[in-house]
């Protein structure tokens, strides 16, 4: 199963859960092959040339929609190049700030942003991810101008503000949590239509001040184009089965996931739906690769 992103980011603990059950349940062995990049687009590609006998899977994110519209040179066509078995799970993004920074609120973030036009910045796991394009949408609407700072991963974006190199960070929700909760992190908004259960305190970008704002990451289990469709089912039903073990479940979502088992017809309409959603927003917010 090839990651496209560092190790330790939320689609390895999603797939650290569930491979204990899905071994078992296969009677096969899992190994797990990060593949970084920008845009993740070397994994991907690889995937997309793999021969289609549903022995190489690629976890991906909403990242493999956007990627497309861009990067010119894409190495995969996100429709065309890939057989959709089920998404897995999806999360919310969130806008924060370290522990003791002056900056309490959202509309206090706004407020800053508008006093001093490019004097704050804002760090993300990279170019064209979902925070990235969160935290585009967030300048879009609230006509603010906060500079982009991308990193290659989650990690080294939290270390980054952490470290006191950017003021803000847009992040998945799974892999900040664990700092929000010890205070070394504080949660402006997250992203999503509604407060994460998790996080009754923290406002959704619609609460503090822009009605409508929407925007989460899913998690997306594919294989190369032209895999037989009895083992794309036979595959599906697995990871859905594995997702919804109780306590696989309640530890997803204990870490900010919202299970979501969806077939792989589900997933093809939101892979395409997304593909158009996002180049419309690459377009408007005139992002172009750093």
């Amino acid at each position: 199963m090839v990651i496209p992103a560092p190790p330790g980011g939320p689609s390895d603990v999603l797939v650290r859960l569930a491979r204990p059950h899905l071994q078992e349940s296969l009677g096969q062995t899992i190994v797990v092959e990060n593949r970084p990049s920008s845009g993740g687009m070397i994994g991907m590609g690889a995937v997309a040339r793999s021969a289609p006998d549903g022995y190489t899977l690629v976890l991906a994110t909403s990242v493999m929609v956007i990627n497309p519209s861009l990067f010119p040179n894409s190495t995969y066509d996100p429709v065309k190049d890939f057989a959709p078995i089920a998404e897995l799970a999806t999360a919310q993004n969130v806008f924060l700030v370290r522990g003791d920074s002056e900056i309490r609120s959202l509309p206090d973030l706004l407020a800053r942003a508008r006093a001093n036009p490019g004097g704050l910045n804002y760090a993300s796991p990279g170019i064209g991810t979902t925070p990235h394009l969160a935290g585009e949408l967030l300048k879009v609407q609230a006509a603010i101008d906060i500079a982009h700072v991308p990193f290659l991963g989650v990690n080294p974006a939290i270390a980054a503000l952490l470290g006191k190199t950017t003021d803000i960070a847009s992040l998945a929700l799974p892999p900040a949590m664990a700092h929000i909760k010890d205070g070394t992190l504080r949660a402006l908004a997250v992203t999503g239509t509604s407060r994460w259960p998790d996080l009754p305190q923290v406002p959704t970008v619609s609460e503090g001040g822009l009605p409508g704002f929407s925007s989460d990451t899913f998690q997306a289990l594919l294989a190369p184009a032209g895999t037989p469709p009895a083992i794309v089912t036979r595959l599906a039903q697995e990871f859905r089965a594995a997702l919804l073990i109780p306590e696989v479940k309640t530890r997803l979502e204990q870490i900010g996931f919202t299970v979501s088992p969806l077939g792989p017809e589900a997933l093809r309409e939101r892979i395409e739906r997304e593909v158009a959603m996002y180049r419309d927003l690459i377009r408007r917010a005139g992002i172009r690769p750093e």
